[in-house]
């Protein structure tokens, strides 16, 4: 009988960040709601830049929820909407 040796070779940070991309995947698959913080750290823009190029335009106003001085975007129109923005640059 030949002996059998398996060796196993685990690359523990590519696993983790496997493992980040997919969570992070699921978290944006269920948000409904994103405010201004949450969308700098998702686009990595500063929120002044979001501010100034982003959320002036007219297509971002509309989709603006208020309450008070809070503001939210329905994350999946948001989105959409930076992605046509970012393809008219």
């Amino acid at each position: 009988m030949i002996p059998a040796h398996v060796s196993v070779n685990i690359d523990e940070s590519a696993i983790r960040d496997y493992i980040q991309r997919q969570l992070d995947q699921q978290i944006q698959e269920s948000l409904l709601l994103i405010d201004l913080k949450k969308m700098s750290e998702i686009t990595s823009m500063s929120p002044r830049y979001l501010e100034e190029q982003i959320l002036r335009d007219p297509r971002m106003k509309i989709i603006e929820r208020r309450k008070d001085r809070k503001r939210w975007w329905i994350y999946k129109e948001a989105i959409s909407v930076i992605l046509v923005i970012l393809d008219e640059w």
